[in-house]
């Protein structure tokens, strides 16, 4: 089978760390274009990677027949612009996550989708984790009973990313600790629990920790050093509540806290068994029988989730498959956050079975 062509658009952290190593990787995808409005980071990938050609306007690739696909590794403000303009050149899209940086321009997204029939999946990567897989199974199966609520935690003493530029200015981001780390444990929630529809959401976000930038203290920075001319207008610390036709949902998540302890998980309560979740980790299964209460740490083959979500894009685009990570089964989740949001700026319940709750 002759190789699927791809382009490379953003050539920062995920790029390296996860996109480009899994293609590279992939037997039957080939990587052309290395872009990047940065056009020395793009050349850099050229000579790490020992292939392609380094382009910085992704326009290039938009003209070029053999590009089939593209990795969209950019800032959040431009996902919806560049891969609404591939998929109308007729390119199959793989958008890191979150899909955009508001649930309007999401929506616009899918709409182009549904359009162009092309591909457009989201970097959701915990849908192709095997522990993850593995709780929506048990879940579905019934063995833990009715899955009534489930508590998500993304709290960290100080792991504010870059202050001062792309993560922490909301015209770029779209948000913060929410919109960055929120949209995996909410999109893992949502897998796990079989998407159930949301009802009402309630919500408050701060900005506290970031604001006064030079007295920020931190241990270390990834996608630093910090720009102390930059902005910081984001959320880094995030709490809510979620009613949906399945089982409830709290939230409290936190870039950044004035209490040193990480917290990293997620519940699922059910009423025959409970489990909980170690983002990136294990997860643990907590149940009773026979009077006894039973603790148990299921052992199973790990794999390398990115990995399996590019090799999953490449072959949904030559056999049709829908992915759990398609636009139109992850929308909910830029839904949900774009109302916690919604909920925090207005100081109220946010229904979203009112027609234009989010207009």
């Amino acid at each position: 089978m002759t190789k699927t062509m791809v382009a490379v658009i953003g050539c920062g952290t995920i790029a390296n760390g996860a996109h480009i190593p899994a293609y590279m990787a992939n037997k039957d995808a080939e990587i052309k274009y290395f872009c990047d409005i940065r056009k020395e980071r793009a050349e850099q990938a050229v000579e790490k990677y020992g292939c392609g050609t380094a382009v910085e306007d992704y326009r290039v690739i938009l003209e070029d027949p053999d590009v089939v696909a593209v990795s969209i590794c950019t800032p959040n403000n431009v996902h919806a612009p560049i891969a609404i303009d591939c998929m109308r050149a007729g390119k199959h899209v793989l958008c890191e996550k979150p899909a955009a940086r508001t649930y309007k321009e999401a929506l616009e997204m899918q709409k182009v989708q549904h359009e162009t029939g092309k591909t457009l999946n989201i970097g959701v990567v915990n849908r192709f984790n095997k522990g993850v897989n593995i709780i929506k199974q048990m879940i579905e199966s019934g063995e833990l009973g009715e899955l009534y609520h489930v508590v998500v935690s993304f709290r960290a003493h100080r792991s504010i990313p870059g202050l001062g530029g792309d993560f922490t200015t909301k015209a770029v981001a779209g948000g913060g600790a929410l919109i960055d780390w929120g949209v995996h444990f909410l999109d893992i929630v949502m897998y796990c629990a079989g998407d159930p529809r949301p009802k009402t959401v309630t919500g408050q976000a701060y900005s506290k920790l970031g604001t006064d930038m030079q007295n920020y203290a931190y241990l270390n920075m990834w996608a630093g050093p910090p720009n102390y001319e930059g902005s910081y207008d984001v959320d880094d610390f995030v709490t809510a509540m979620i009613r949906t036709e399945g089982p409830s949902i709290t939230v409290n998540g936190a870039w950044a806290q004035n209490i040193g302890v990480e917290e990293m998980y997620i519940d699922f309560l059910g009423d025959k068994a409970g489990i909980r979740l170690k983002y990136g980790k294990e997860f643990t299964l907590y149940s009773a029988k026979h009077g006894a209460l039973l603790e148990s740490t299921p052992n199973y083959p790990k794999s390398d989730a990115f990995q399996e979500e590019i090799d999953a894009f490449i072959a949904a685009i030559h056999s049709g498959e829908k992915l759990p990570s398609h636009i139109d089964t992850v929308i909910v989740t830029a839904q949900m956050i774009e109302a916690i949001y919604r909920s925090s700026e207005e100081g109220r319940e946010i229904s979203l079975l009112e027609a234009g709750a989010l207009a």
